[in-house]
Order: structure tokens, then sequence, then C-alpha cells
């Protein structure tokens, strides 16, 4: 059976794959890695609030 967020899986998969290639070719402490894992965390309140 199907999630019915697929689209918010995939953003967080996505965000989340983004932010470790960042990371991978910069530092865990560069900036945009930081917003990115602000946005993921964004992201992944949202899917808690959907299970809620």
């Amino acid at each position: 059976m199907g999630t019915p967020f697929p689209g918010l899986i995939e953003e967080i998969e996505s965000c989340r794959n983004e932010m470790v290639r960042i990371a991978s070719e910069t530092s865990l402490a560069n900036q945009l890695v930081l917003e990115t894992s602000r946005r993921l965390d964004h992201l992944l309140n949202e899917l808690n609030q959907f299970k809620k």
C-alpha cells in the first residue's frame, strides 16, 4: 500500500541527498549544508504532522 503523501516523501529524499552531496563536496559547517538541513527538518516536521 502506498503512502498518502508521496510528493512529500520524494521531497524529503531529494533534500537529504542534496545535503549529503553538498556536505561531501564542502564541509558539514558549510552555510548551504546548514540551510539544507533546516529545510530537511521542516519537511520532516511536516511529515510528522501528517502522521498524527
